[in-house]
């Protein structure tokens, strides 16, 4: 078989906005180091956060509501503030002890340890603000007007700006570099602008978005850094790790994010640890009648095939499938790539007509499944899967290639039509001689059948590959454990 499935397991807790009581400072009215009075209240002090933190985040909504991601603590919100304009972005301190919230007049909320050192609350903007970064000692930070022009505070030095670039579109934020000597500009199409020494991870540039790019944050030693969407849709880049995405209805749109110390606990899996369930495709069912064939009796885990090869047809029975499914329904999609492109992100002119890219070939398969599921009459609002498997058979000789076709189709589900996690699934064994050392930051099915056949055991089996292979760096949701449960995979959540 191979197919693909079902997500699962390890659930963080997502806050909604606590009360907190705080005020934003007139410009220049505390000197360096000083907070407002009252800035807010309920605060864990930094000794309060892990001993041995990993790099979390956390997402803010316009009301000053924020949300928590990968086990971060949690210091206030502004939620139940009366804001004089809406919150537009976020900044952590250096420590992960606090935060700092911006509205779009450049008035600061401080929570947890972070300072307070000006605003532009009382300046003539030319255009709004829509994000800051904290300087790397925390005393000071950078404000980026939607124009790309810079203001500094406190420490913060100035490295240059888009202020006079004609933009595609607007900034959203900005990210700060290695040792405070840049930033990072990103723009809502999930362009960047890179300025002093801050390095370039990717971007978004180019790819139809569902929803605009809103808010960035980096990790902290600056090795990649974390986009997310105005619906909290999270992408990474570099060696950032993906934590999850906002709830489906966060209430507020998202408008910020930061860089937070947690636990590494990932946020939004479809199913408890200890679920069991299956994965069936068309081959499961008496196809085209599609009226048998399928495992009896209850499972929580339900991964559906959508369509059998990149840009190919509809699985026949989807429609039945999707209702045997239930509520616990997911789908996925499997890739292929042989003979359909040559270049992995340009595309190629030949003696007939023009050859995409791989990106592109993965793109357009993403697509199309998404297209075939709707059309079925599928929930397409549910994680998706990237079946990744048949090295030789279904993939060309060239691993960069295979790697941009599985890209091109995380960016079209993710990005273009907005699915919160799409992950891989595929053999540990297989998965490189596939994709070579690709370890994209997205959910991992694993497939590794032990004798006897055993989810625990499979799941306990996890961290040996991990050390041995690269492979995809999100949540290990669930596993696949068994290729002859009831007649069909079976699978079970980490």
């Amino acid at each position: 078989m191979a197919l693909v499935v079902s997500v699962l397991a390890l659930v963080v807790s997502v806050m909604a906005p606590a009360a907190v009581s705080a005020t934003t400072a007139p410009a220049g009215t505390a000197p360096a180091g000083t907070a407002p009075a009252g800035t807010t209240s309920a605060i864990l002090t930094a000794s309060s956060a892990q001993t041995n933190p990993v790099a979390a985040y956390w997402l803010a909504n316009a009301g000053g509501g924020v949300f928590t991601f990968g086990g971060a603590p949690f210091y206030g919100s502004a939620g139940a503030l009366r804001l004089n304009m809406p919150i537009v972005n976020m900044a952590a301190t250096p420590d992960g002890g606090g935060y700092w919230l911006v509205a779009g007049d450049g008035g600061i909320f401080t929570f947890g340890d972070a300072g307070f050192y000006g605003s532009t609350g009382g300046f003539k903007l030319n255009k709004p603000i829509v994000g800051m970064a904290s300087t790397p000692d925390g005393r000071g930070y950078w404000l980026v007007a939607s124009d790309g022009g810079i203001f500094t505070f406190g420490d913060a030095a100035f490295y240059g700006s888009t202020g006079s670039f004609k933009l595609n579109q607007p900034i959203i934020g900005m990210v700060s570099g290695p040792n405070g000597a840049g930033y990072v500009l990103v723009a809502a199409d999930g362009g960047t602008f890179t300025f002093g020494s801050a390095p370039f991870y990717g971007s978004l540039g180019g790819i139809p978005l569902k929803n605009p790019i809103v808010a960035a944050t980096t990790t902290p030693g600056d090795t990649g850094y974390w986009f997310s969407d105005n619906a909290g849709e999270v992408s990474a880049f570099g060696q950032a790790s993906y934590y999850g995405s906002a709830p489906s209805a966060p209430g507020d749109p998202v408008v910020g994010m930061a860089e937070a110390p947690g636990t590494g606990t990932f946020v939004g899996a479809a199913f408890p640890s200890g679920s069991y369930g299956y994965d069936v495709s068309r081959f499961n069912m008496n196809s085209p009648a599609c009226t048998s064939g399928l495992p009896p009796g209850v499972h929580d885990i339900s991964v559906v095939e959508v369509d059998g090869e990149s840009s190919g047809a509809a699985n026949p029975c989807l429609a039945a499938e999707g209702a045997w499914a239930g509520a616990g329904l997911n789908l996925y999609t499997f890739l292929t790539n042989v003979g359909l492109c040559s270049s992995p992100t340009t595309p190629t002119t030949t003696t007939t007509g023009t050859e995409p890219s791989c990106f592109t070939v993965g793109y357009d398969a993403g697509i199309q499944a998404f297209q075939d599921a709707q059309a079925a009459g599928v929930d397409t609002d549910v994680a998706w899967w990237l079946d990744v498997e048949g090295a030789g058979q279904y993939w060309t000789a060239s691993t960069q290639d295979n790697a941009q076709t599985v890209a091109g189709a995380i960016a079209a589900l993710h990005n273009t039509e907005g699915i919160a996690d799409v992950g891989i699934y595929a053999s540990p064994g297989v998965w490189n001689s596939i994709v070579g050392n690709y370890q994209p930051s997205v959910p991992y099915w694993m497939a590794d059948w032990l004798s006897p056949p055993s989810g625990p055991a499979t799941c306990a089996a996890v961290p040996a590959w991990q050390a041995t292979k690269q492979l995809p760096t999100g949540p290990v949701e669930i596993v696949q454990y068994s290729d002859d449960i009831n007649g069909a995979d079976g699978d079970y959540a980490c």
